[in-house]
């Protein structure tokens, strides 16, 4: 990506840096709680069921504030509303202390909702910036590019997971609940820190200014809604993040079903080794979407994982390694399905972007489902199921996809 892409001179290569940062913090965030899933089903005696609410209350988070973030930068601009995103993030990782303290789990639940309503404002402002940074045909490459780098956040997270708070075994539940101070108070530092360095940072104009294209501040999403094509992309990013989000949450669960010789920490290292060939698999598909269409792409990534997720159904040592495995093949589907759905939107691209972060809510639904699933059945592994569905319903878009159609 070229300095001509995000503002000339130094200042335009720092703000970048900045942006491209933001990635990598919503990564460690977010696949925190897969540790956490795994580290409170022991420490609060949770079902499968109950230790999902990790990923329900967190995505919830994303649903509420959506559309509010999209409200913010319509009126304030990109840039103010990453640095509100940042404060709300900062703070919600500050409530993890007293959540501790009081041994809750209620109050850790209300913690992770007010880092993801965070979370939301930085991925409603940061996703569409990188995407308009540049030629429209180039945009999901581009946003391949920025999002490379939220796996290596993600690998950071879990890393910091498994080696403060898995690594012990905890004596009681006072021990295992204090065992997250110190991860979340070193998040919120980093964070609050970042927010600083942000308003003191001169960013492009594009970044700043305020673009108020839709008439009333609702209007652009009633116009949304008479956009099948750009509705098939709202929907095939639900079911997408779902699927993500369900495989990660549960791998941990998975290794020390299938393998009962592997202990929690074993199983986060795994789930380390997952989010390596993501990243890896962002790299190699950013190159492969210079050269070829990415629905085709992303149709034939999906046709695999639906593969790979039969098999994780089947249980054993191969159906662990096809889990793994699927993570590569995830890679480029987030950011490849953002930027065919943003496509020719126009004054509406705010708006849109907020409706597909909204999406993200799949990932509170269809992990509950999973976990129900593994709970009714008594096994972990039928659990996948639900993945399997998903990217079936991902590669009917992006068949879709490849041939058009009205937008």
């Amino acid at each position: 990506m070229s300095i001509e892409e995000t503002g000339k001179g130094g200042g335009g290569r720092i703000a970048m840096a900045l942006t491209i940062g933001l990635f990598f913090l919503w990564g460690v965030a977010n696949n925190l709680n897969d540790v956490l899933i795994a580290h409170f089903r022991q420490v609060f005696s949770l079902t499968d069921f109950q230790s999902g609410l990790v990923q329900s209350a967190f995505y919830l988070g994303y649903f509420c504030f959506a559309i509010p973030a999209a409200l913010v930068a319509e009126r304030m601009g990109y840039k103010a509303t990453v640095i509100l995103g940042l404060l709300l993030f900062g703070g919600g990782a500050l409530l993890f202390l007293p959540a501790s303290i009081q041994l809750s789990y209620a109050f850790f639940l209300v913690a992770l909702f007010v880092i993801a309503s965070g979370l939301a404002f930085l991925e409603t402002a940061a996703n569409p910036m990188v995407a308009t940074m540049g030629p429209a045909d180039g945009a999901a490459r581009r946003l391949n590019l920025a999002q490379a780098f939220n796996p290596l956040g993600s690998m950071t997270g879990v890393a910091l997971g498994a080696t403060l708070i898995l690594s012990d075994h905890h004596a009681n539940a006072v021990a295992g609940a204090a065992a997250v101070r110190l991860p979340y108070a070193v998040i919120a530092l980093v964070v609050l820190g970042w927010a600083a360095a942000l308003a003191l940072t001169r960013f492009p104009r594009a970044a700043t200014e305020a673009v108020r294209g839709t008439g009333t501040p609702f209007a652009g999403y009633g116009a949304l809604l008479r956009r099948p094509r750009y509705l098939a992309g709202v929907a095939a990013q639900f079911f997408y993040v779902g699927a993500q989000v369900g495989i990660w949450s549960y791998l941990i669960r998975y290794a020390q079903a299938v393998a009962p010789n592997i202990d929690a920490t074993q199983a986060a290292w795994l789930l380390t080794l997952s989010l390596a060939l993501f990243m890896v698999g962002r790299f190699i598909g950013a190159a492969l979407l210079a050269r070829f269409d990415g629905a085709r792409l992303m149709a034939l990534f999906a046709g695999i994982n639906i593969a790979l997720s039969m098999i994780a159904v089947l249980g054993g040592m191969a159906g662990l390694i096809a889990l793994v495995a699927a993570s590569f093949f995830m890679s480029i589907m987030y950011p490849t399905i953002f930027a065919l759905s943003l496509r020719d939107l126009g004054p509406l691209t705010k708006a849109g972007a907020s409706m597909i972060v909204m999406a993200i809510i799949g990932g509170a639904v269809l992990t509950m489902a999973m976990g129900l699933l593994s709970d009714l059945s008594g096994a972990i592994r039928a659990a996948m199921l639900v993945p399997a569905l998903c990217f079936t319903i991902v590669a009917l878009y992006a068949f879709a996809a490849t041939k058009g159609g009205k937008a």
